[in-house]
């Protein structure tokens, strides 16, 4: 099933962002069309940008609407091994900010035959690697962060920023596809995710999940006013620093949630169990 179906517009937002938050920035040559990476300085600290952007020209069709895809997934991967690299003697670490607007991971016959999952797995495993090397890791949700293209651009981070939009959402699936899994019709569906957190797609019921460090309410979410740009670029700043500060590179912050009470719980009785 191609979630990506469900968006016949592609987002872009994520492009937008980029370019706005990235003026004066260097930009990274060596990616493919759909990856923008660009390095700089953010309140004075020397930061990766990364985005997966519509590439109409994609050698892949199941990856031209922004979608993350073989190359996509290796490409990220690269990226932020580069900065694992570079800093590998250093003892400051470089920061990564993710602007994330994916509407899904690349379905197709060939991404499967090519292995499609162990591209994102190697994305995951990057940006996992930069963060318990120190790397703090910021991600922007500025458009849909759906599926497979969410775990491997975005999850990985210590914190992870939200834009307090409609446009925003987190989610396995779209919600068309969602419906014909569960044989419902779309208001069906979402007149049931409005009494199940984890089941629903505003950005607002995620954030209770405990994964979501801020929102952010914005005049507008498709192209950045300067307030706008100056917001966020605090709050990345702010969420740098305090993890600059943290002893921890773990993401236990996560379980604070009013809607992760149980998972604490589960958590606390299988260590009881096994300990």
């Amino acid at each position: 099933m191609n979630i990506a179906v469900d968006t016949l517009k592609a987002s872009t937002r994520g492009a937008h962002w980029f370019k706005a938050l990235t003026q004066g920035f260097k930009t990274v040559e060596g990616f493919p069309a759909s990856i923008w990476v660009a390095d700089g300085q953010l309140d004075q600290q020397a930061v990766r940008v990364i985005a997966v952007v519509q590439d109409s020209n994609n050698l892949f069709p199941r990856a031209k609407q922004g979608e993350v895809g073989l190359l996509e997934g290796w490409s990220l991967a690269k990226a932020v091994n580069e900065v694992i690299q570079a800093d590998i003697h250093s003892e400051t670490k470089r920061a990564i900010l993710c602007l994330v607007d994916v509407p899904s991971q690349a379905y197709g016959r060939r991404e499967e035959l090519l292995g499609i999952h162990q591209a994102l797995a190697g994305a995951v495993d990057s940006y996992a690697r930069a963060r318990l090397a120190g790397h703090p890791i910021v991600s922007l949700l500025v458009g849909k962060s759906m599926s497979g293209a969410f775990l491997a651009h975005g999850y990985q981070a210590n914190r992870i920023i939200a834009l307090k939009d409609s446009g925003v959402m987190v989610h396995a699936m779209g919600k068309e596809s969602a419906a014909r899994v569960t044989l419902r019709s779309v208001d069906e569906l979402e007149q049931l995710a409005s009494s199940i957190p984890p089941m629903a797609y505003d950005i607002e019921s995620y954030a209770t999940l405990g994964l979501l460090s801020e929102l952010l309410s914005v005049e507008n979410p498709e192209q950045p006013t300067n307030d706008d740009l100056l917001l966020a670029k605090q709050a990345i700043a702010q969420a740098f620093k305090e993890i600059n500060a943290e002893q921890s590179r773990g993401l236990e912050q996560r379980l604070h949630g009013q809607n992760r009470k149980m998972s604490k719980k589960v958590r606390e009785l299988l260590r009881e169990q096994w300990s």
